[in-house]
């Protein structure tokens, strides 16, 4: 990707952060430093668990550790910087480096949003059709999935930047943000910006929305399904179903109070932001995690054997 040096003079961003208390930027350090950390162990261990447990072999826990690896991915494109500049005076980006920050980070969103609908067909599957479950989701659907899945966010990462790398940057250069966004990088553009708000609107709102509706629709259904099950077999549905659908509310409602609403102040949306950059992609684990039997059993297995491996 090459910019333009003839449109633009800018070449170099300064980012606000999120707050510009120094002490308070500390304070955040402090806590958002473990936060990330833990993310990335949480979610690691999910990765390794699916990887190397027999009792973790079937569709569900194929795409939880696909969710699990994007998590890492999309919230490193963000958090490590983000705490690195909490403890700098001045915070900077290159123009390029935030075009491949916000390449990355909506791909690895957009990825995580089709990752979140497979899953919600596979439980749909799994509960409306048990007894052709392993037929329909053959381990060759569930390959092609997945690769849809990063496909999708490919297509939808590179629309994102095509539509703002010829924008012409020519005067000021601080972001009102702690991590590049199209919105706040829009703001700083020589030129009026409202098509390619509108793409924006479409391409990030719209697809929130859509997978939204679809979401909903499939866990309803499944709902309405578990009406003919025993007490036992709802109890252990609804627990599944009740992980899902904590993550899914975790992390689109924040992106659709974003996305789906005119350019205003970005305080607020600066605070929203810590929480699907920050603080979801840390409680995914947890959620899969303690709601989960198996996952929990294999766990334990898995830090047995590290222990007797030691010895």
């Amino acid at each position: 990707m090459e910019i333009r040096a003839s449109t633009n003079n800018v070449t170099e961003l300064i980012i606000t952060g999120l707050f510009q208390d120094p002490e308070v930027q500390r304070v955040c350090f402090v806590l958002f430093l473990p936060v990330y950390l833990a993310t990335v162990v949480g979610n690691g261990l999910i990765v390794v668990m699916v990887s190397v447990s027999k009792s973790l072999r079937s569709p569900m826990y194929f795409f939880l550790g696909y969710l699990s690896l994007v998590e890492i991915c999309y919230s490193s494109t963000v958090v490590p910087k983000f705490i690195m500049d909490l403890l700098a005076k001045v915070k900077t980006i290159s123009l390029k480096g935030c075009l491949a920050q916000i390449f990355f980070f909506h791909f690895f969103v957009v990825t995580e949003i089709l990752l979140l609908m497979v899953m919600a067909y596979d439980r749909y599957v799994a509960i409306c059709k048990p007894l052709h479950y392993m037929n329909i989701m053959s381990r060759q659907l569930c390959h092609m999935l997945v690769a849809g899945s990063w496909l999708g966010g490919f297509i939808h990462s590179i629309i994102q930047v095509l539509n703002t790398i010829n924008l012409p940057f020519c005067g000021p250069n601080v972001i009102d943000h702690y991590f590049c966004d199209l919105r706040p990088l829009f703001k700083l553009a020589c030129k009026d910006t409202f098509v390619e708000g509108i793409i924006v609107l479409a391409n990030s709102g719209l697809i929130s929305i859509f997978s939204v509706t679809i979401l909903v629709s499939s866990y309803a259904i499944i709902l309405f399904n578990l009406r003919k099950r025993s007490a036992e077999g709802r109890r252990k549905a609804l627990s599944t179903c009740a992980s899902h659908i904590t993550v899914v509310i975790l992390f689109f409602g924040p992106a659709i109070f974003i996305y789906m609403r005119p350019s205003s102040t970005f305080t607020g949306d600066k605070l929203v932001a810590v929480v699907y950059t920050v603080i979801t992609p840390m409680l995914n684990p947890i959620i899969y995690t303690l709601r989960n039997a198996e996952v929990k059993i294999a766990m334990r297995k898995l830090v047995c054997s590290r222990r007797i491996d030691r010895k």
